[in-house]
């Protein structure tokens, strides 16, 4: 039977690579990620975990190693989070590439200058075009549950792609929690163990991996994991689906709250999208249509399911975690995108902040509605880009 228990976002992760029955993790500590594999450790040192545990001297060598054990066929996993996720930057090019289903934790802290050991989400959307899978969870059960969703979709044969669960530093993942912890069996179930099915190292059948190639293939490889990318986001409903039927929770690309007859829809990633579903219960009970719409799975992002669920919303509001410098949030811009063309598009606001670990509370989200209406006021349908969260002069 599962159990409760109170756990912080760091154990959650833990407990979802050991309940996985994971074969190899290679580790290598960071600010705020390293309770993770510290936690794993022992695991491994009580025999809770059966599996490999390497030590590694760098972050580069980290996913390095763990592409070696899922080559050979192992279930393979790592952790990191921000300077750390850029030094792997080569290596998760190979990873994805190579078409391995490892997956990662990003326990998410903003990359410098200024330094920071806190989070935004700068590190992960460094690496948004480099072919991962990337779900955002909003809190510790979900980061538990992702681990196991990230595993079941990576390793689908329609799919093997590395799958990177994302939680934001601090938040998330030094927050404690009460977590649902799943039975063993029921995980076994949900999770068959994992077999190589395309590139695979074998001394019997030797051949090279992620070779010197020509232009005359490129592109097809690369279109090939594209397509493998898009089409993920129909086996995540199916995976989603799945999990929900052992489990009991319910886990896809988008989660709305509210929207059926909301004119104000927020949209929002990670563990600011609980204070603003708090605000818009808040704003319900005074008589103002606003909802929620939380978005998961960012890579690959759901375009075609995002245009559906904003069909009747006028005004939509966006929060993003990362600067977007030279441009503006990268949330914002895929949302944007996904809108474009509609006959009778809704006015689109695009807001960033929590940077470097600020707060994104109540107030914040607030600023966000009144900033949105004053510019609809003015005119003003389409921006982004709005720093709502500097401090006055």
């Amino acid at each position: 039977m599962p159990i409760k228990k109170a756990i912080d976002g760091n154990s959650a992760v833990a407990e979802g690579v050991r309940l996985a029955r994971v074969q190899v993790i290679a580790a290598y500590p960071i600010t705020p990620q390293t309770p993770i594999v510290e936690t794993i450790s022992e695991y491994v040192n009580k025999g809770e975990l059966v599996a490999k545990y390497i030590a590694v001297e760098s972050e580069h060598s980290a996913l390095s190693a763990v592409v070696g054990s899922a080559l050979v066929g192992a279930r393979s996993f790592t952790a990191t989070a921000g300077v750390g996720l850029a030094l792997m930057h080569e290596i998760t090019g190979v990873a994805a590439g190579s078409r391995l289903p490892l997956v990662m934790a990003v326990a998410n802290r903003s990359l410098p200058s200024p330094w920071s050991l806190q989070t935004d989400h700068s590190d992960s959307m460094g690496e948004r075009d480099q072919g991962w899978i990337q779900l955002y969870a909003e809190n510790c059960q979900e980061a538990l549950d992702l681990v196991l969703v990230g595993y079941r979709l990576a390793e689908d044969e329609r799919v093997r792609i590395p799958f990177m669960v994302c939680l934001d530093g601090f938040y998330v993942s030094h927050t404690t929690e009460v977590v649902s912890i799943p039975d063993q069996e029921q995980v076994d179930r949900y999770l068959p163990p994992y077999r190589n099915q395309n590139l695979y190292l074998d001394v019997e059948e030797p051949f090279t991996v992620n070779q010197l190639t020509s232009a005359d293939i490129f592109t097809e490889i690369k279109y090939e994991h594209y397509q493998a990318l898009e089409n993920s986001l129909h086996v995540l409903e199916e995976v989603g689906a799945g999990f929900t039927h052992e489990f009991g929770r319910n886990y896809g690309a988008l989660a709305q709250y509210s929207i059926e007859d909301a004119e104000t829809v927020i949209i929002a990633m990670g563990s600011i999208a609980g204070t603003v579903r708090q605000v818009a219960q808040e704003l319900r009970e005074q008589g103002q249509a606003v909802g929620l719409i939380k978005v998961t799975s960012f890579r690959p992002f759901p375009k075609a399911q995002l245009r559906d669920a904003l069909d009747k919303a006028k005004k939509i509001i966006v929060i993003d975690r990362s600067a977007g410098m030279g441009s503006e949030g990268p949330l914002a811009m895929e949302v944007k995108s996904a809108l474009y063309g509609l006959s009778h598009p809704p006015a689109v606001y695009g807001f960033c902040g929590g940077l470097g670990g600020r707060d994104f509370n109540q107030a914040t989200v607030l600023k966000t509605l009144d900033k949105a209406n004053e510019l609809q006021a003015a005119g003003v349908t389409n921006a982004g880009g709005i720093w709502i969260d500097l401090k006055e002069a």
